[in-house]
Parts: C-alpha cells; sequence; structure tokens
C-alpha cells in the first residue's frame, strides 16, 4: 500500500501547531504497519549540520540526521528536547511523530560535492537513530552511505538498529574507498529491563549478532555501552555478562559513559522510574540534585570499576568524538593510510607534529580527481554507484 494513501490532513494547525508552519512539510502519513505513529515528510534544505566543539586539532564536527524523533523510545535518550523546537514535547511525540527529510541523499550529494567542501569525517546518528524502524521504509541511508564514500569523505554510523545489517555489503564496499566506523549502542544486557527502558529496540542479542556479522565483513564496529544506568546496570555482574557478551561478538573496541539527563529527559525518566522502580527515585534524585550529569565521584568510581574488567576481557577502551559524542573517526588517527584510500592528492594535509591525525582539519584540501573518480579504479565500486542519488537505483523517496 502506498504511503500517500495513508496520508492525514496537515492543515490542521491545531493538531501540529509547530510541524504545520513548516513551509518544507509534504505531507503526514499514518499506516498500520507502524501504529501509533505519524511520519511528517519533509524537504531538507540542507542535510550536513555543523557541530561546534572539541579540541585543537578538532574544533568542529560535521552530523547528518536523516530523521528527527525516533521510534526507539529509550526512555534516556538526551535528544529529546530537540523536538520542543516543533511545539511537540519530548516524551511521546519524540517516539510517535517522527519528521523525516525524504530528499536527504540527494541534497548531501551536491553538498558534497562543492568545490568548497573539505572531506571532514561526518558523524550519523549523534542525535537520532538513522536506522530506526522507519528506514526500512524510507531506505534513506543507502543514499547517504554512497554519496559519502563517492565524495571521498569519511563518516560513522552509531545506531541500535539491526537494520544495519541490510547495508553491510554496502558499507563493506565503502570502507575500500573511505575510512569507515560503525559503532552498536548496546547498554542494557537485561532483557526485561531492555524492554523497558528500551521498548522500540531490537533485543540486546540481535544488535551483538549485528556487531559479529559486520566484524565477519572486516568491518571496525565497536560497542557503545551507554549510558551505565546507576543502580540498574553498574553492578558487576550486570558489567561481567555486558564486558564478556562484548568480547564474544568481535567488537573492534568498547566506550562508556554513566547516564546524564538534560532538561525534558529529567522529567521522562523519573516518571518511568516512578513506574517501573520506585525504590531508586531518592536514590536518584540525590545522585543528579546537582544538575545533569552524575557526579564527578560517581563517574570516577564508574571508571575505577570498569578499567579492570576491561583488561580482564582483552576489550580496548575506544575514543570518542569529543564535539560529535560518536566514534572518533579514523581518518584522523591514521592520516596517511586514509588519504591513500580517499584518493586524494594530499596537499596541504601533513599531519601536525604531535596529533597524529588530519593537521587542523581545514587543511585537508583535495585535488582534482576526487569524488566519483577516487581511489584506485580495480577496487569495486558497483554498489556505490547503484545507490547514488541519480543513479541507478533512484527512484522518489515517498512511499
Amino acid at each position: 500500500m502506498r504511503w500517500s494513501e495513508q496520508a492525514v490532513d496537515t492543515e490542521n494547525a491545531s493538531a501540529l501547531p509547530g510541524l504545520a508552519r513548516l513551509n518544507n512539510l509534504i505531507t503526514s502519513v499514518t499506516t498500520p504497519e507502524f501504529a501509533g505513529v505519524t511520519f511528517h515528510e519533509v524537504v531538507a534544505k540542507s542535510a550536513l549540520n555543523r557541530v561546534p566543539g572539541g579540541d585543537s586539532a578538532l574544533p568542529f564536527g560535521w552530523t547528518i540526521n536523516p530523521y528527527r524523533g525516533c521510534s526507539h523510545a529509550c526512555v534516556y535518550c538526551f535528544a529529546r528536547p530537540t523536538h520542543e523546537y516543533l511545539d511537540l514535547d519530548g516524551g511521546d511525540d519524540f517516539d510517535r511523530q517522527i519528521v523525516v527529510k525524504v530528499n536527504v541523499a540527494e541534497v548531501l550529494a551536491r553538498e558534497l560535492h562543492r568545490p568548497t567542501w573539505q572531506h571532514h569525517p561526518v558523524a550519523l546518528g549523534t542525535n537520532t537513530d538513522p536506522y530506526q524502524r522507519a528506514e526500512g521504509r524510507y531506505r534513506l541511508m543507502p543514499g547517504i552511505i554512497a554519496a559519502l564514500a563517492d565524495s571521498g569523505t569519511p563518516f560513522s554510523i552509531l545506531t541500535k538498529g539491526t537494520l544495519l545489517r541490510r547495508d553491510l555489503p554496502l558499507l563493506a564496499e565503502a570502507a575500500q574507498h573511505v575510512p569507515v566506523d560503525l559503532v552498536m549502542s548496546i547498554a542494557v544486557h537485561d532483557d526485561d529491563l531492555q524492554q523497558s527502558v528500551e521498548p522500540g529496540t531490537p533485543t540486546t542479542a540481535a544488535r551483538l549478532a549485528t556487531v559479529s556479522a559486520a566484524r565477519e565483513l572486516g568491518l571496525s564496529c565497536s560497542v557503545f555501552m551507554m549510558p551505565v544506568l546507576p543502580y540498574l546496570t553498574d553492578g558487576l555482574d550486570h558489567l561481567h555478562a555486558a564486558l564478556a557478551a562484548v568480547r564474544d561478538s568481535g567488537a573492534s573496541s568498547v566506550m562508556y559513559s554513566a547516564l546524564h539527563l538534560k532538561p525534558g529527559v529529567k522529567e521522562w525518566w523519573f516518571a518511568w522510574l516512578e513506574r517501573e522502580h520506585p525504590e531508586l527515585v531518592g536514590k536518584y534524585r540525590a545522585l543528579f540534585a546537582q544538575g545533569t550529569y552524575a557526579p564527578t565521584g560517581y563517574r570516577s568510581w564508574l571508571a575505577a570499576r570498569l578499567r579492570p574488567l576491561l583488561r580482564e576481557y582483552g576489550l580496548e577502551k575506544g575514543r570518542a568524538d569529543p564535539a560529535t559524542g560518536s566514534m572518533r573517526s579514523a581518518a584522523l588517527d591514521d592520516s596517511a593510510r586514509s588519504l591513500r584510500l580517499m584518493g586524494l592528492n594530499g596537499t596541504g594535509a601533513t599531519p601536525a607534529a604531535g596529533t597524529g591525525g588530519l593537521a587542523g582539519i581545514p587543511d585537508l584540501a583535495v585535488g582534482a580527481g576526487a569524488g566519483a573518480g577516487a581511489g584506485d579504479s580495480a577496487v569495486p565500486r558497483a554498489l556505490i554507484a547503484h545507490e547514488l542519488p541519480g543513479g541507478a537505483r533512484s527512484q522518489p523517496r515517498l512511499f
């Protein structure tokens, strides 16, 4: 059934006050396949987002968000307050009112081929999940992956979605042209707790199997054990089970951090806690009395608990990108290999002393030949060519 037949009335401004005012809203769609969820299809004006922050070697980052809102419905999701910009709430609306940038791959391809684009690493999944259930219908990610690989742009993907497996062959081909870093978010290794706190996500076992599938294809795939939930997932039994499972999956590395609760998320978290674990409400109020983050003392205690466990299970601690919060791009740690892989001439890209990465990111200049013709012509690119916006598989992205 075509989704166009499931359109709802978008002229009713009282029903969708923020969205109804968007001048790029195409239509709003409901379907029995996604009961209780409304998809708001919009025409994106831009795809790449510049994110300030980071360190001296990487003073900013770049991200892409094909979706706003997320049907994974993780109670602790830090992105919930972003829905308030649309006059929607960060609770049920965030889980059920999903904005879809239906032309994001086409817009991205144009942005990446501008002469001013300097091939900075790009992170996906830093705000909402690009492999949430809607991706199975809209299929935005193959075009995004192909556009990034075709342009010689390194990228990372952070997800809880096992739909990632659909794109592993494409990602394996992309990784022969640009550095590709995959990260699976797996924070909870108790099945009942996982389904309660992350009700729209695939099971922990399914996500671990996805890590293994990526590694079998030679892809780098790390695990984000984030967030660690105080009094719920920070016990030794849980941590031992989690790290043993991560090790057995073949993950490249593991990263962890404690729960943090921004305004707008904290209220949603405490509502869940009062329903599911009322005995912990007092402890959490004391722990987060000073604001968004768990106290330094708790975070130091957690790090001290995990360090010997990582050694015990032979796991490497990964490095996060301070600007995007996702995995630090391999392009920043092995610049010579990255430049060869990307088919760039390396002009102005000599690593700065002590950085070990691509010096002063604005200097990552590219010469003629980057993009569609970049790299070794003998390296396969049939899947990339097939998925490129404007290529063999191009079609209207509305369903």
